[in-house]
């Protein structure tokens, strides 16, 4: 649709450039400002769509690591117990053994040195969704603003068909709607963020 959006801005632009109404050169010039605001809010969408998603594979990654520590430390814990139950644990050698195990059940729950145990992953995973939502918020407050420049230009252009100067009105409000939505998402507003969730 931008691209519709952008081949009739085009020709608004051009049509008003040779027109010889100082209201068609105005109502062109309004939409080549509504085009670069959307240019913009386009940029910054998808600039935020690339950032959730690379999050998004970081938190996976994270999740997975997370699981084969729990895999792991499950194993090591089915061996443990299961040697509890065969052999005799009050042989040094064996309990030495149930020891050395135990160590490491308990360094993978919580490793803060390394930041690598499952209560670590767990925080990191959760804070990167956190971080990763929030940018697909972001993401959908941008669609949300380019949509309405979108039709910001839309307007503009009925108005140079029309002669209709209400429309250019409904455009310039389209428009300064348009840009109040990219900029509080971009200054990160949270009124703006939660109003177009």
């Amino acid at each position: 649709m931008a691209e519709a959006v952008h081949e009739v801005a085009h020709e608004a632009t051009h049509e008003a450039a040779h027109s010889g109404k100082s209201t068609a050169k105005l109502i062109g010039l309004l939409i080549s400002v509504l085009a670069l605001f959307l240019a913009v809010s386009e940029m910054l969408g998808k600039s935020a769509q690339t950032n959730a998603l690379a999050i998004n594979i970081e938190a996976s990654n994270t999740w997975n690591f997370f699981q084969a520590k729990t895999i792991r430390q499950t194993m090591l814990r089915t061996q443990l117990e299961n040697t509890r139950m065969q052999v005799d644990v009050t042989r040094p050698d064996v309990e030495k053994q149930l020891k050395a195990w135990q160590a490491n059940i308990d360094r993978w729950e919580s490793e803060p040195e390394t930041n690598e145990g499952r209560r670590e992953l767990t925080r990191r995973a959760k804070e990167l969704e956190a971080k990763r939502d929030g940018y697909f918020e972001q993401y959908h407050a941008y669609e949300i603003s380019s949509l309405i420049i979108q039709l910001g230009i839309v307007m503009c252009s009925v108005a140079l068909l029309t002669s209709v100067m209400m429309f250019a009105g409904v455009a310039m409000v389209l428009g300064g709607a348009g840009l109040a939505v990219m900029v509080g998402t971009y200054l990160k507003i949270p009124f703006v963020l939660h109003l177009l969730h």
